[in-house]
């Protein structure tokens, strides 16, 4: 199958009359896309706000219980914001490339439970084949959507059904049967985690990276095919998102002392997405923030071990819908706020030639001062004469006749 790509003809006059020299290095996207570099500063003032409720809710935990947030309580919260930031890393990764995936929370299920049964047999026997399956299924999942050219949603919920017939061959929870314990070294992984979620930020704000992976993004026809470097990208970002929620499933299943349970998981999937979206990452792909993954899961894990202390009793499926409802009211700001204005010098007006052309540019109007419109002098017509007439030479002449 080829991969059809529209407006790759760079010869041809872009639809909004500036010349494609000017497109190169003024917009952000000239062919592959809405022109016009992406505004950073919506997603810094709202990752101002993500700040200001994690200092708030965390002051809030440290005046109702200090001590869940000192020593092994600390640690446990540190781990727990992990697992929880490489499901919303992987939400947010398949996101910004335009194809979510909603399997990550029956992926993560899958995983944990995989580890408990597992997980006797020591880490690198049990982390390795439950990363290698996963790999293996985030490509068939990615071969799926970029062969076929289908919803990355769709072709993910199809996925996570499967997924879910696997996890409900158990009937009862698991207990983890391993001995590995994350607090232990929940500063690094911490560390680790918060590293990756800002520095691909800060690489997802750089124009020609937040280009690539958000290349997969339809700009007219949903169903139109985007290419071969937007398919070959989302791909990659579906297995990497896939093997990131299974790496998150065993990292909670450590953490918990409890059982594992064999739930669907699709409720880890509404706080996986409802996080990412919180972050400031547009549901739409391509745009997002820098540091709003790590300050969203940092509110999201410290409000959850809030709300017991207030003797809330909260499911994932509440917190995910309230995160999911803020997130889309983000999305709504990011699209509106992220684009350049129209007329500013980064999104130049259109160049009109007075002509209609593929562009829709109209004849510019005239001034109603001079309504109605006076028809234009006509000069006067020159009087005949009629020695000159044609006839008089061109005719036969009656003398002439009358000699013969």
């Amino acid at each position: 199958m080829g991969y059809e790509e529209a407006g790759r003809d760079r010869s041809a006059e872009p639809a909004s009359g500036v010349p494609n020299a000017v497109l190169e290095n003024v917009f952000d996207d000239p062919t592959h896309g809405e022109p016009g570099r992406d505004r950073i500063g919506v997603h810094l003032w709202w990752e101002l706000l993500l700040l200001t409720g994690l200092a708030a809710v965390s002051w809030l935990l440290w005046r109702e219980d200090p001590a869940a947030v000192r020593d092994g309580n600390l640690r446990t919260l540190l781990i727990d914001a992990v697992g929880l930031g490489l499901l919303a890393l992987a939400a947010g990764l398949s996101l910004r490339t335009a194809a979510p995936n909603l399997a990550v929370g029956p992926i993560a299920v899958a995983a944990a439970l995989h580890y408990a049964e597992q997980g006797d047999r020591g880490l690198p026997a049990s982390l390795g084949p439950a990363v290698a399956v996963a790999a293996v299924g985030g490509l068939a999942l990615a071969l799926a959507v970029v062969v076929l050219h289908v919803p990355g949603w769709a072709a993910s919920l199809a996925g996570a059904a499967a997924v879910v017939v696997y996890i409900e061959r158990r009937s009862a929870p698991v207990l983890v049967q391993g001995d590995y314990d994350p607090t232990s070294s929940a500063g690094y992984l911490f560390a680790g985690f918060a590293a990756v979620a800002v520095l691909g930020g800060l690489f997802g704000a750089i124009r020609a990276i937040r280009r690539l992976v958000g290349r997969y993004r339809p700009i007219a026809d949903p169903a139109r095919r985007r290419g071969a470097v937007a398919a070959v990208v989302t791909a990659v970002a579906l297995v990497v998102s896939t093997v990131l929620a299974a790496l998150a499933g065993m990292l909670l299943a450590a953490n918990d002392p409890g059982p594992v349970a064999p739930t669907s998981g699709l409720d880890w999937t509404v706080l996986a997405i409802g996080v990412a979206l919180l972050a400031g990452t547009s549901a739409y792909g391509r745009r997002g923030g820098v540091f709003g993954t790590l300050l969203a899961v940092g509110l999201v894990t410290v409000f959850q071990v809030y709300a017991p202390e207030r003797g809330w009793t909260l499911s994932n499926w509440v917190v995910g819908g309230a995160a999911l409802g803020v997130g889309l009211l983000a999305t709504r700001l990011v699209e509106t706020l992220g684009r350049p204005r129209v007329g500013s010098p980064e999104r130049p007006e259109p160049v009109s030639d007075g002509t209609i052309s593929s562009g829709w540019t109209t004849p510019q109007p005239q001034s109603v001062d001079n309504w109605p419109p006076t028809l234009p002098t006509q000069a006067a017509p020159q009087p005949i004469d009629p020695w000159r007439d044609p006839r008089w030479e061109d005719g036969p002449r009656r003398w002439d006749t009358d000699e013969r």
